[in-house]
């Protein structure tokens, strides 16, 4: 029987090519490389440059901005025939005690530095026509300290007179001197957009700024003389503070464009954000010591608190209305453990933005209430507002756009330039047209005080 030949066995490998059980296959898995998913340095960093570099919420603020200048303006208006009675020489709260009160607290009003009734109409004036130009974005960073310097006065003048809403107002007026509050929907957005397309004839020297710089810096001089009147120092050392840093900015935008103005910018905007969450903090905070007092009284807990204010007649500006709510218990009820739940959980429901922004309808909804059946719009005007800082991007943008088509189909257009003058115009600016500012990062040309 014939065999078949013997294959010869393959030789062994040699020992450093022997594949081994413990190297046939790596132990883990590979890293992908760093450069392939940001890493927390890489995070910090991009959130270091947006804080640094942009406003942070210009919608938000501009919406601050318009709201309580409007507030403001709408209640000195209404209360003009008795301006007298309220803060004036004729009020309850007469000149002499206010000054004994001020001079135990250390407040801040100009009300304060002399008795004429011709000085209080032109303090009377100055916040009416403060609030007119804030509301319209017209030299925001001087029209602020003047609002701010208005409602100081008059409220701390006649700290018993007040809804409420006085004190919301007296904070917000303090914080958007520190904001970024003209961005956009203002008359200096619409400056700055113009100047942008029109580079050549954008006057650099701002002479209206540089006037209105000089009369306000007349006016600091003038407050020194009645240091000893003007309550804690802190409020005058502010708007000093305010005063050079304008005529820095103007400065260094004018000899020293570069670097110098690139820090500038970055400090104002960290503090026009910080401001921003510092109000955003001051909203949760009024909900949420309002909700949990609430918790502990007695007739939240029973489900009757909203029945007792509607059988008040200061409280009942229609009176049938009234009735008719007051009747239906079971109405009541809800709305009084609705307003309770609304007001707990808002500040916890920041982190989920659904949620957030039906809660936040709720209560500008409940806040309309309010002012329409226990008679206090002031009040609820400035909750609104207030709520309206956590108001969505996307929905002012979407509202902005609505704005502008209905001022395209209001207004006829100017020949060639009609789409152009469109979009120049804003309601602040009586154009029934809004005007979006300039991107955060482009160097947009400043003025002054504007």
């Amino acid at each position: 029987m014939k065999q078949s030949p013997r294959v010869p066995a393959p030789a062994p490998a040699p020992a450093s090519e022997t594949p081994s059980p413990a190297h046939s296959a790596p132990s883990a898995r590979p890293e992908p490389p760093a450069a392939g998913r940001p890493g927390a340095d890489r995070r910090l960093a991009g959130a270091v440059q947006r804080v640094t570099g942009s406003v942070l919420g210009p919608y938000q603020s501009a919406v601050v901005r318009i709201g309580f200048a409007a507030t403001w303006l709408i209640f000195l208006l209404r209360e003009f025939p008795h301006r007298h009675e309220l803060y004036g020489p004729d009020g309850p709260w007469g000149w002499q005690m206010a000054r004994e009160l001020i001079a135990d607290n250390r407040s801040f009003t100009a009300l304060m530095w002399s008795d004429s009734v011709v000085w209080f109409e032109a303090v009377y004036a100055l916040a009416v026509l403060s609030s007119a130009l804030l509301l319209v974005g017209w030299r925001t960073r001087a029209t602020s300290a003047l609002f701010m310097v208005g409602v100081l006065s008059l409220q701390n003048r006649s700290v018993f007179m007040g809804d409420g809403g006085d004190n919301v107002i007296h904070l917000m007026a303090i914080y958007l001197v520190l904001t970024r509050c003209g961005r956009v929907w203002s008359l200096d957005a619409r400056r700055r957009t113009r100047q942008a397309r029109h580079p050549a004839g954008a006057r650099s020297s701002d002479p209206a700024g540089v006037a209105l710089w000089a009369v306000l810096g007349l006016g600091l001089v003038a407050v020194l003389l009645f240091r000893d009147r003007s309550g804690e120092p802190w409020i005058v050392v502010l708007l000093w503070l305010l005063w050079l840093a304008q005529g820095a900015w103007w400065l260094v935008c004018r000899f020293a464009p570069g670097q110098p103005r690139i820090l500038l910018d970055v400090m104002a905007n960290l503090l026009h954000n910080a401001t921003l969450a510092v109000i955003m903090a001051e909203v949760c905070l009024i909900y949420a010591t309002a909700g949990w007092y609430k918790i502990q009284g007695s007739r939240w807990q029973d489900g009757t608190a909203l029945y007792y204010p509607l059988q008040l007649d200061y409280f009942s500006p229609w009176p049938a209305v009234s009735d008719l709510l007051a009747g239906a218990s079971v109405v009541v009820m809800l709305i009084t453990y609705g307003t309770v739940i609304v007001q707990v959980a808002f500040p916890f429901t920041l982190f989920n933005r659904r949620v957030k922004n039906v809660l936040l309808a709720v209560m500008m909804m409940e806040h309309a209430g309010i002012a329409l059946l226990l008679g206090l719009p002031a009040f609820s005007l400035a909750m609104i507002t207030a709520d309206a800082v956590f108001l969505p991007t996307v929905f002012l943008v979407w509202l902005e756009r609505r704005v502008r088509r209905a001022g395209r189909r209001l207004r006829p257009r100017r020949g060639a330039d009609g789409p152009t003058g469109a979009s120049e115009g804003s309601p602040a600016g009586g154009a029934g047209e809004v005007a979006r500012g300039p991107a955060p990062g482009d160097p947009a040309p400043r003025t002054l005080v504007g």
